[in-house]
């Protein structure tokens, strides 16, 4: 088995279960978007698997090591630079991971893009039919998702050549946001 079909299983078993909060879907269904996002914009195969298995540390039980022993060091460097502590405070926790991106590497920047990307898309395409009632299903209020995704996005921004990612970035956080 190829290593980007592989890490399809790997993901889908990983997440099996799992929900996403806004739209009630099952959660694999975002990992595969961020994975095709990065496909579609020609990425390596190592920056698509890792954005597969972006969320895998964060949300199940899976270790950074089962990455690397199962993906390689480059997959789970990826993954590594896009990976919050879900045991630090929402505030603190987005802090870190916006500091963590202006260091990354261009293909961890590509990941983090393309995760929030799908994030936006989600989140307007849900506004577009709840409204503003759809904010009720985040931890924390408007201003806050506000402040988090553009910070994110100075930071992915950060040292690299602007390209069709970040552009698709800058177009549906001026939607979401404005």
């Amino acid at each position: 088995m190829e290593k980007l079909d592989y890490a399809i299983l790997f993901a889908t078993k990983a997440h099996d279960g799992q929900r996403r909060k806004t739209d009630d879907v099952d959660m694999i269904f975002h990992p595969f978007t961020v994975g095709m996002i990065l496909q579609r914009e020609g990425m390596s195969d190592e920056t698509v698997i890792a954005g597969i298995l972006h969320d895998v540390v964060e949300d199940t039980s899976y270790t950074l090591h089962d990455i690397e022993t199962l993906f390689g060091k480059k997959v789970k460097s990826i993954v590594e630079e896009v990976s919050e502590n879900k045991k630090k405070e929402w505030k603190e926790r987005k802090i870190e991971a916006i500091e963590k991106i202006k260091l990354a590497s261009f293909e961890g920047k590509m990941v983090e893009c393309a995760d929030k990307i799908n994030n936006l898309e989600t989140l307007y395409d849900l506004l577009q039919v709840k409204g503003k009632e759809v904010w009720k299903s985040f931890n924390k209020p408007f201003i806050d998702q506000k402040w988090y995704y553009t910070k994110m996005y100075e930071a992915i921004i950060k040292n690299i050549e602007f390209n069709n990612l970040c552009k698709r970035y800058k177009v549906i956080l001026d939607k979401v946001f404005n």
